[in-house]
């Protein structure tokens, strides 16, 4: 397979995150329609323990051209659904951020112990346990964000399509 489709593929790829458990595979596929032709869309569900077969809160959209899904990443980051800010990112981006957060770290933390990880090139257990609580830090921080921005949206989700804010809302996307 070519090398150049491979990218062409991953840069046209939106990771979708923050979403409501209310919000459905069909509600998220109008909400992104109108940037561009979706080719693929992956909800994730629980597979496993108690949540199994409830929403994980995080989808992936395919869409036919890379200008398309930085359109629909332009528009919809930041977005309330819900009440709940979307948080649209590609997810080349999303893979490439959080491996390169984690080498970094994993780099400091070898700097602080002055021990290098074996020849396999893995992290120590130090260095695992400051990316494990630079993660948890991360995600309260992005959660007391999205509570501020809950505070301020008075608009309520009732479970129905009408979970998007906005302007242009879900309202419209159903006529």
């Amino acid at each position: 397979m070519d090398a150049s489709y491979i990218d062409e593929k991953s840069e046209s790829r939106l990771y979708i995150g923050n979403l409501d458990l209310k919000i459905t595979e069909a509600a998220l596929i109008k909400m992104f329609s109108p940037y561009g032709k979706i080719v693929s869309e992956d909800f994730l569900w629980h597979t496993r323990g108690p949540k199994r077969g409830e929403p994980r809160g995080f989808a992936f959209i395919q869409y036919s051209t890379k200008e398309e899904a930085k359109l629909a990443k332009e528009k919809m980051h930041g977005r309330l659904a819900c009440g709940r800010p979307l948080v649209v990112r590609l997810a080349s981006e999303k893979y490439l951020e959080e491996a390169a957060q984690n080498s970094s770290k994993a780099v400091g933390e070898e700097n602080k112990t002055g021990f290098v990880g074996g020849t396999s090139g893995q992290m120590n257990r130090s260095a695992k346990i400051a990316a494990i609580k630079n993660k948890l830090k991360a995600l309260e921080e992005e959660s007391s964000s999205a509570k501020k921005q809950k505070q301020v949206d008075n608009s309520s989700c009732n479970g129905s399509l009408n979970c998007l804010s906005g302007k242009d809302g879900l309202n419209n996307l159903q006529n």
